[in-house]
């Protein structure tokens, strides 16, 4: 429950601290007072916007305080425990805002984002505002309130995601069904392209050898007469040839080298010489004994490179590039082929997402249906104790269009009301007055708060229009709340505020400069003065402090 309240330079506050008890708490003063500055303070510590009309005229920041003792709520200190924030039994929220509209949140001194406030503030805080009956108009609060009192809010967020799973997963297999006919072509087209590169069967190395085969057999009667030629320049020719020349040479040297030993080098320079041309003469002679033109071979060759370039042509690449393009086309088409393997997986999980949707939907109806009729019954008894007393509730559940993924489950939920008997049950809009709505929204406010696991329960001036009889019930009806855990209620009349716990009074100071509001916790004797003023007005009777007085002592 909220234990302490500290806040500072927050609209007309300067500095205001409260210590907090439980049970039922009511805060009243006269009007423009500020009675609600101090439940919006609380509700910008717990994440609701903030903006630089927070900050009090004249200083440069509002600075806002709550304590809780979160003992008796084990989804706080679990969501704590995640996050490495806890301590202990108490956790302490604080927003500062500045005068340019800029906010920081902190949870337990640690920085914090906007959303983490509002996220561990709904486990802390349950607020009912006087605008609330305008909301109970949409079917989208009435689907809200019943989850909310069938105890299925977890389910319904499952349901919610398991719809989104369902579109999502729907959504990505249509897109692969139109993609279909693009994806046959190509697979198609990658098939043939492959099975032309198969039947080419390019081997490595085989495109240099080929075109080197091909060059030698275009110019083979050119190779042979040259290397003819070459021979017998070297060795057969009748005008004298390099053999003989070196033979010659060496003969005139070997005279020479009895005679002078410096001529020796020489001479096995020629020896070598003619060592190395009679090797290249028979090295000649092998290659022509083995090499003939083969026009027949020379077709063969011609006809396979023209096959390689006209299918490099086609691809508009290299000859030298196919083997890599083969390899890219395969890589590409057992990449198609994963993405129908893929496509039938998709199909596969989206029919498993429908059926896990249908059956957390299903028990998500089931709940719902046990639960409207709980909380029809309850609604149209408190109801008819708030001052209509041949009002009827009616929570219908119509359901959805078959075979859709509502993320809101497999029915919409509407409130109908009767309000006299014998009159059949249409929507809140066409029937209720803004009196009886006002009465209806807190029937049900009651009714759904009573099944609240947030233990601090907070009503802003939820009984306008009330009076009367009536208001002295709202008034036990909300200290019966009260005695469940917390609650904090601001009020206008007497007979709720005579049934607190506690009570607080809010004033206003005024000076030539300034103007500050002030909040006061009332003993017996302050409570007994606020209550007789609530009855009787700013002049006090004996009448009104006797009312007063009846009042408290009847609790």
């Amino acid at each position: 429950m909220l234990m302490h309240l500290a806040v500072n330079n927050y609209a007309i506050v300067d500095h205001l601290e409260l210590e907090l008890n439980g049970g039922m708490t009511v805060v009243t003063g006269e009007t423009g007072a500020g009675k609600s500055i101090m439940l919006d303070a609380l509700a910008l510590t717990l994440g609701d916007r903030a903006d630089s009309g927070a900050v009090r005229p004249g200083a440069d920041k509002a600075d806002l305080l709550a304590t809780f003792d979160i003992s008796d709520i084990p989804e706080a200190r679990e969501w704590l425990d995640e996050r490495d924030l806890a301590s202990e039994d108490q956790v302490i929220l604080r927003r500062v805002v500045t005068a340019e509209g800029r906010s920081r949140g902190y949870i337990n001194g640690s920085p914090c984002p906007q959303q983490d406030l509002k996220a561990l503030g709904e486990m802390l805080i349950d607020i009912h505002s006087q605008h609330e009956h305008q909301s109970l108009l949409k079917p989208d609060t009435h689907r809200r309130l019943l989850d909310a009192f069938a105890g299925a809010g977890e389910l319904a967020r499952q349901v919610q995601l398991a719809a989104q799973r369902c579109r999502q997963t729907e959504q990505a297999l249509q897109q692969a069904s139109q993609d279909g006919d693009e994806y046959t072509s190509r697979v198609q087209l990658l098939t043939y392209q492959l099975e032309e590169l198969d039947n080419l069967s390019l081997q490595d190395g085989e495109l240099e050898q080929l075109e080197d085969d091909q060059r030698q057999l275009a110019n083979a009667e050119h190779i042979t007469q040259s290397c003819q030629q070459v021979i017998n320049l070297c060795s057969e020719s009748d005008s004298g040839s390099v053999l003989q020349a070196l033979t010659a040479s060496l003969q005139r040297l070997n005279g020479l080298t009895t005679h002078n030993r410096n001529l020796d080098e020489a001479n096995s320079l020629l020896a070598s010489a003619q060592i190395q041309v009679e090797e290249a003469v028979g090295e000649l002679t092998r290659y022509l004994d083995h090499f003939e033109a083969d026009p027949e071979r020379q077709q063969q060759i011609e006809e396979r490179l023209g096959v390689i370039y006209d299918l490099a042509r086609k691809h508009r690449i290299n000859p030298d590039e196919l083997p890599a393009l083969q390899q890219r086309l395969i890589d590409e088409l057992e990449g198609l082929q994963q993405r129908g393997a893929d496509t039938e997986k998709l199909a596969e999980e989206l029919e498993a997402y429908r059926a896990h949707y249908r059956e957390l939907a299903g028990d998500l109806s089931e709940q719902r249906r046990e639960a409207s009729a709980r909380l029809s019954e309850a609604v149209t008894d408190e109801i008819q104790q708030l001052g209509m007393p041949g009002g009827n509730i009616v929570v219908q559940l119509s359901p959805t269009k078959p075979g859709s993924y509502a993320p809101t489950g497999m029915e919409t939920v509407e409130f109908l009301v009767s309000a006299n008997r014998g009159q059949p049950a249409k929507p809140l809009a066409k029937v209720a007055s803004g009196g009886e709505l006002s009465r209806i929204s807190l029937g049900i406010q009651v009714v759904t708060a009573q099944t609240s696991r947030v233990p601090t329960l907070v009503f802003d001036e939820v009984d306008v229009g009330i009076g009367g009889p009536t208001a002295e019930i709202v008034g036990r009806l909300l200290r019966q709340l009260g005695a469940r855990g917390q609650v904090l209620t601001v009020t206008h009349l007497p007979q709720v505020a005579a049934q607190g716990h506690q009570h607080l009074f809010v004033r206003k100071e005024q000076s030539e400069t300034s103007t500050r509001t002030r909040i006061d916790q009332l003993d017996e004797a302050g409570r007994v003065h606020e209550v007789a003023r609530m009855l009787g007005g700013i002049d006090l009777t004996e009448e009104s402090l006797a009312h007063a007085r009846k009042l408290i002592s009847a609790i």
